[in-house]
């Protein structure tokens, strides 16, 4: 007879994931990250957020996007597109194990909305 597996075991394996899937990031953002899981609070994700438009971002922008006014829009400004925006979402739902319907993406439209938005969906607790 196998034992039981370890309850903690499948956060862990998500962990792992989560971490692996960051990889790729800038050394500042997995460290933003490390800190988030290790109790930081939800600000500590924006430079994690800001890496993971940097991948999606259709255009290069010339300023880097941390030093760019909150009030820069993603559409207008940044030349994201519905399918870079799906990407984005997809992509930060699988990192900070969170659900964003289309009717919540839909009114983010500047940086800010979107560090607001994800600030507050890591904030509260997943239902089960």
């Amino acid at each position: 007879m196998n034992p039981a597996p370890s309850s903690s075991a499948p956060r862990a394996t998500a962990l792992a994931d989560r971490e692996e899937s960051i990889r790729h990031l800038p050394a500042g953002a997995r460290a933003a990250f490390e800190r988030f899981q290790a109790g930081g609070g939800p600000a500590e994700l924006d430079p994690v957020l800001l890496a993971i438009l940097e991948d999606y971002i259709p255009r290069t922008s010339a300023v880097p996007l941390a030093e760019l006014p909150g009030s820069t829009r993603l559409i207008d400004d940044l030349g994201f597109d519905s399918l870079a925006i799906t990407e984005v979402v997809f992509f930060a739902e699988d990192l900070f194990g969170i659900t964003i319907s289309n009717q919540e993406i839909i009114q983010v439209r500047t940086l800010d909305d979107l560090r607001g938005f994800i600030r507050r969906k890591v904030a509260v607790p997943a239902t089960v």
